[in-house]
């Protein structure tokens, strides 16, 4: 846990400017940042920094690892899985970081089109798919409203992504490449419409109200 006080708690900072939850102060998190999942997966890709300037592992679950990536400052950020998580993320990096962010999601993610295992997904845009807890509060004969709520979709940056597909298409060729929206779900489980029977998930047609309200959906992904 952190030993400096916090004076705020809409923006929980010590005296020495250091986040809460991602414990990172200005200087030590660029304006050029790729985050993933895996802390293992950080410290792969942090592999090809030169010379590492900064690694901090946070008792909330982030680490950061900074340095210079052919002369330029790069963070390299695991944080986790999930909307909450990233929100953290991106809210306490705004607090120590002045001018624009330049943000990178690298992960694994569920496929609904034609890519295959190896292929790579890059995200135009994202839109939400939630569960409606209200439907779930009692029986099935009391269900209120539809099980699922499906957001309608926010674009990417398109320069960023421009950027991003084709130096992947570049290295990996253009036909590994697969653009389109992601599902940002609030689960890994029930609103990606994976199915079970331990818990009732009322999902068994997520995945075609999906494709009817997102015809452009590629991934699922969290």
């Amino acid at each position: 846990m952190p030993d400096e006080q916090m004076t705020s708690a809409n923006q929980p900072r010590s005296h020495a400017g250091r986040t809460y939850h991602v414990e990172t102060q200005p200087g030590q998190m660029a304006n050029r940042i790729i985050t993933v999942g895996d802390p293992a997966r950080a410290r792969m890709l942090a592999q090809h920094l030169d010379p590492v300037l900064f690694e901090h592992a946070s008792h909330r679950g982030f680490l950061t690892i900074t340095g210079l990536y052919r002369g330029l400052p790069l963070s390299i950020v695991a944080i986790g899985m999930g909307p909450s998580m990233m929100d953290f993320f991106v809210r306490e990096t705004r607090m120590v970081v002045d001018g624009p962010l330049a943000i990178v999601r690298l992960g694994s993610c569920g496929l609904i089109c034609q890519a295959r295992i190896g292929d790579v997904i890059v995200a135009k845009g994202a839109f939400g798919i939630g569960r409606n807890y209200a439907f779930f509060d009692g029986g099935q004969e009391d269900a209120r409203g539809d099980a699922y709520v499906v957001w309608p979709a926010v674009g990417a940056d398109e320069r960023l992504t421009g950027r991003v597909a084709g130096g992947l298409g570049r290295a990996l060729g253009m036909d590994r490449v697969f653009e389109g929206l992601v599902d940002n779900a609030d689960s890994f489980y029930g609103s990606q419409g994976r199915q079970g029977d331990d818990f009732y998930d009322a999902n068994a047609g997520l995945l075609d109200l999906v494709h009817k309200q997102q015809p452009g959906a590629v991934a699922l992904e969290m």
